[in-house]
């Protein structure tokens, strides 16, 4: 599974300084890291409302497109900051062995 996201940070470190004319993530790269925190927060914004949307309906694929759009945004703000998902994953995988109070708490120290 992460294939996907190590394949797209690569594609996604490529497009980081092409033709922002012929490139969506050079576009957002050229206008700026506030530019794709914003588009963070929008695909956010667009992911919640498809969640309760999906709770009510029963359907899923807003949730799936939007989450997918929200990761999408999520790894060019990591790209911006020359960051990637290796980053992510490595910690997601260090709280495997703690429980989420626990995790929590330990943030606050």
């Amino acid at each position: 599974m992460s294939d996907v996201l190590v394949r797209l940070a690569q594609v996604l470190e490529e497009r980081k300084n092409a033709d922002p004319d012929k490139s969506y993530v050079a576009s957002l790269h050229a206008k700026g890291l506030n530019k794709i925190l914003e588009k963070v927060g929008e695909e956010c914004t667009e992911t919640l409302l498809a969640a309760k949307d999906a709770e009510h309906s029963g359907e899923n694929d807003d949730v799936i497109y939007e989450t997918a759009d929200l990761w999408f945004h999520s790894m060019v703000m990591l790209s911006r900051l020359g960051l990637g998902p290796t980053e992510v994953l490595d910690e997601l995988a260090r709280r495997f062995d703690l429980s989420g109070l626990e995790e929590k708490a330990s943030r606050s120290k």
